[in-house]
């Protein structure tokens, strides 16, 4: 279930970009949203490609 930490790990990264790019707080929400729905459809493809692989 490398799904729900995906999330996690795309929001933190996304607010560590907007905060090093001196974004407000509205930047750094922005930020978090996109990234953790980017690395949410990556996790989603590595997990159908892990289990057709298996």
């Amino acid at each position: 279930m490398i799904f729900f930490p995906a999330i996690l790990l795309g929001a933190v990264v996304g607010w560590w970009r907007a905060a090093r790019r001196g974004g407000n707080r509205a930047d750094k929400i922005q930020y978090a949203i996109v990234h953790a729905i980017f690395f949410a459809i990556l996790a989603l493809f590595a997990t159908i490609l892990y289990h057709r692989m298996s």
